[in-house]
């Protein structure tokens, strides 16, 4: 679809009328599978103002990795909402080189699925990023059994969590109100230092349409706190993504 596209140059443009100085760009599974170039593209045009998570094969070789960092990826995403649990279910050596360069897994799970690869992702003591609050289910409430297993992991003090696409945690339209409950948990068990936001632009697979600007006018409603939103916006993405020192930002790193 038309409008899923969203090249280097827009996303510039996105950035800039939002005031926006750095953003993390995350390769999708959908379409490009194992072809990084136009993520590695879009970070060497943004000349320092992009990071990356890329897209590799599961058996990727530490040397792979090593170059992927070289080139400003910070993590590899592995996307178990689409492609399962059976296709990570042995990922070991993978996640071990991860911990070993300091990169991030990105995980995007939904519903339970975190308990099938908790014992796997603990014992890996890699860096773990949870992608779209980890998609718990919108009615099964703060207490379902993998939210609360990804909340708990807040005390490994290596995960994090991207508030992001709450579209993926809600059954009902913006400002999808029933996702609310599961952001005050991630926010109580993991606090900002361990939190960055997310805007999911350019929207892939999107139920309905959705913008930017609403979804930061949303995060402000539901942070009132601006030193928390500053955390969540700049201060704790640059710190555990690299990004180099700037002035002092009223808007989003990431």
């Amino acid at each position: 679809m038309g409008g899923e596209t969203g090249t280097a140059a827009q996303l510039g443009h996105v950035l800039d009328a939002h005031g926006v100085q750095q953003a993390l760009i995350v390769g999708p599974n959908s379409g490009y599978g194992l072809d990084n170039r136009c993520l590695l593209d879009a970070i060497k045009q943004g000349a320092g103002r992009y990071k990356g998570i890329a897209v590799v094969r599961n058996n990727a070789s530490l040397a792979e990795l090593q170059d992927l960092q070289g080139a400003g990826v910070v993590g590899v995403a592995m996307n178990v909402a689409l492609l399962g649990i059976d296709f990570y279910r042995h990922t070991s050596p993978l996640l071990q080189h991860l911990r070993d360069l300091k990169m991030w897994a990105q995980l995007q799970i939904e519903a339970d699925q975190l308990l099938d690869l908790r014992a796997m992702l603990q014992a890996s003591g890699a860096q773990l990023l949870f992608d779209h609050c980890g998609r718990p289910e919108p009615k099964a409430g703060i207490s379902q059994a993998g939210f609360a297993a990804m909340l708990a992991m807040a005390d490994t003090g290596r995960a994090i969590v991207k508030l992001s696409s709450l579209v993926k945690c809600s059954a009902l339209p913006y400002p999808y109100p029933d996702a609310w409950p599961y952001v005050q948990a991630l926010l109580d068990a993991f606090s900002p230092q361990s939190l960055v936001w997310g805007s999911d632009w350019p929207f892939l697979r999107a139920p309905e349409r959705i913008d930017y600007g609403p979804l930061l006018a949303l995060f402000e409603k539901l942070l009132p706190d601006a030193s928390a939103r500053q955390a969540i916006w700049y201060d704790t993405p640059r710190r555990l993504f690299g990004f180099d020192e700037q002035p002092k930002a009223t808007a989003p790193a990431s």
